[in-house]
């Protein structure tokens, strides 16, 4: 039998570098976990993305235990790195971003997405990246 789920949580939290000061002690402290058994693990995880912002997905049982899995860093924060914007347009289908996304950059972003997509094949994630793009007011060559 399964065990029941008391809270689904996400965080972004700097990699490597989560501690018991807030938001991980406050967030994890309400639901009467031990956030050490988080707070290493984590910083275990994610000691090679060391200093980027990730996404914490954890999910806390009744029995006061939980498990968890990171997600990288968001689509629209790695196109706009890597074309050095500070943001997408406000209007995107009529006002587009001064800069265009190439096929390198996009096929970049898309291997740095693999292991969060849930497609195998490097053409759908790059297909995925390029709506985003779209959706931000960025052109996509090719």
């Amino acid at each position: 039998m399964a065990k029941a789920v008391k809270a689904n949580l996400k965080m972004k939290i700097k990699a490597g570098q989560a501690s018991a000061a807030p938001p991980v002690g406050s967030t994890l402290g309400q639901y009467g976990v031990n956030m050490m058994d988080f707070i290493g693990p984590f910083n275990d995880a994610t000691r090679e993305m060391q200093g980027a912002m990730v996404t914490a997905h954890i999910v806390i049982y009744d029995d006061r235990t939980m498990d968890f899995r990171v997600v990288g860093a968001p689509t629209d924060d790695l196109i706009r790195a890597e074309l050095g914007i500070q943001k997408g347009s406000g209007r995107p289908n009529t006002e587009k971003v001064s800069k265009k996304l190439t096929n390198a950059q996009l096929t970049k972003i898309a291997e740095a997405k693999a292991h969060d997509m849930n497609a195998e094949d490097v053409e759908a994630i790059k297909k995925m990246v390029a709506g985003t793009a779209r959706s931000m007011g960025v052109e996509v060559e090719g």
